[in-house]
């Protein structure tokens, strides 16, 4: 009778270690499981040392004289739609693979036409910007009125103007990025260019 009870308790001992270990590999398994379940990293993107802003004055891109960026190269743009009654110029960033298209108009008793067809171009990005906001500058001294459009999202084109003295003259103005707009990956660059919009606008004179 002992013998049987001997036999019975160091059975019962192997049970009993062997429920262990399933417990132990089943907790391990629920562990390793909860540790998969991380919640993702957002993207990252290449840090961009951006140089400090200085500018140069040109006077040799149309009817007007303005202060634009020395990081920025002049260039005849080959826009098909121009008319003889056009004038456009590219300020191209090398670095930043961005460009400032600039077209200018002659007011001929169509500054209303003219300023609802920049208003046109302006709003068919809203497929896919998330807003747009308007601002407006004036330099009496200069003669200068200006129609400022920051447009936000994944737009084409995140800013865009038109600078005028609404009898005579018209400038119109876009920054596009020549890759696919992601607004979060170039918001840096887009930040420093649009500075760089604002300063030619304020420092802008008609000949």
């Amino acid at each position: 009778m002992p013998d049987v009870f001997q036999k019975s308790k160091l059975l019962l001992m192997k049970l009993m270690n062997t429920t262990n270990i399933i417990i132990l590999i089943i907790t391990t398994l629920l562990f390793c499981m909860c540790n998969n379940n991380q919640t993702p990293r957002p993207l990252g993107y290449y840090r961009i040392e951006l140089p400090p802003h200085y500018y140069v004055k040109n006077d040799t891109i149309g009817p007007y004289i303005a202060e634009v960026s020395k990081y920025c190269t002049t260039m005849e743009s080959d826009n098909k739609l121009a008319t003889n009654d056009d004038e456009w110029i590219n300020l191209y960033y090398p670095t930043f693979n961005a460009t400032i298209h600039l077209s200018y108009k002659k007011i001929n008793n169509n500054f209303s036409i003219i300023t609802e067809e920049s208003r046109q171009l302006v709003y068919e990005h809203t497929i896919r910007a998330d807003a747009i906001n308007e601002s407006f500058y004036s330099n009496p001294e200069n003669n200068t009125y200006c129609i400022y459009y920051e447009l936000k999202g994944n737009a084409a084109s995140p800013a865009q103007f038109y600078v005028t003295d609404s009898t005579n003259h018209f400038l119109r103005g876009a920054l596009y990025f020549n890759n696919i707009p992601n607004s979060d990956s170039i918001a840096p660059v887009n930040v420093y260019i649009q500075q760089d919009i604002i300063h030619l606008i304020e420092t802008l004179k008609w000949k």
